[in-house]
């Protein structure tokens, strides 16, 4: 039980951000840096991260889903690639129902504001997310306006 505290400790001061602002402010955290930090062997944060769900003011998350590989910005920063997840989604979830955008037009939405993605990361992103293609959102969009 001390293990995890003091693991689930240092999660929530490396995410103290994503705490209070959500998802968009996930930073880029491994399991090295948690491990470093504690004084512990990555196999070790591994094992009792594994499984474990954290209640947070956002929600409730599994203490892995907390450990987000990095994407660099414009500016040089860091982000978290949940982060940029979260970004396509919204960027989606405010698209015009009868015309989506497409990949390559999230893909320079996303560049924007300072995250260099290619339009085949958008895709994977997408996936993972289970969100349709473009056509399919579209198709979508007309078969729930003519029924």
């Amino acid at each position: 039980n001390s293990t995890t505290l003091k693991i689930a400790g240092e999660i929530v001061r490396q995410q103290a951000d994503f705490l209070t602002q959500g998802l968009s402010a996930l930073k880029p955290l491994a399991l090295k840096d948690i491990a470093e930090a504690v004084g512990m062997h990555e196999s070790t944060v591994s094992r009792v991260t594994s499984g474990l769900l954290m209640a947070t003011p956002k929600g409730c998350y599994s203490l892995k889903s907390l450990f987000s590989v990095s994407l660099v910005t414009d500016e040089g920063d860091a982000k978290a690639a949940a982060a940029v997840r979260n970004m396509i989604q919204a960027i989606i979830a405010a698209e015009p129902a009868g015309k989506p955008l497409s990949d390559d037009a999230i893909a320079v939405m996303v560049s924007e504001k300072g995250v260099k993605l290619a339009r085949r990361t958008v895709a994977k992103y997408r996936d993972m997310l289970k969100i349709p293609s473009s056509s399919e959102r579209r198709r979508r969009a007309r078969l729930a306006m003519a029924g």
